[in-house]
């Protein structure tokens, strides 16, 4: 939260709260077997697990970011995040 709060001098817990409302997805796709093949099908997805899926975006893209440490790397996705950039955003628009 230091480092946010020196990168951005603003507060860490609302980037936090930014960054993860910019990731949440709203739709997901499902496999439905229809006929004898396979259709991607889109279903809503719940705040709770929408949530939990951005969050776990979040990590897995703070693991794969070169750096010192987790918390430098962690610090710096999420500020990415909040200012539009960054891995997860990108994900979001493919997997919803």
């Amino acid at each position: 939260m230091k480092i946010i709060q020196q990168k951005t001098e603003t507060n860490p817990l609302s980037v936090l709260h930014q960054a993860i409302h910019r990731v949440t997805p709203d739709l997901g796709v499902k496999a439905r077997r229809v006929g004898g093949s396979t259709h991607q099908v889109p279903i809503e997805i719940g705040s709770t697990q929408g949530k939990a899926l951005a969050i776990r975006w979040l990590l897995a893209a703070s693991r794969k970011r070169p750096g010192r440490n987790m918390t430098f790397k962690l610090s710096s996705e999420l500020v990415d995040v909040a200012k539009g950039s960054g891995d997860p955003i990108h994900k979001k628009g493919r997997d919803s």
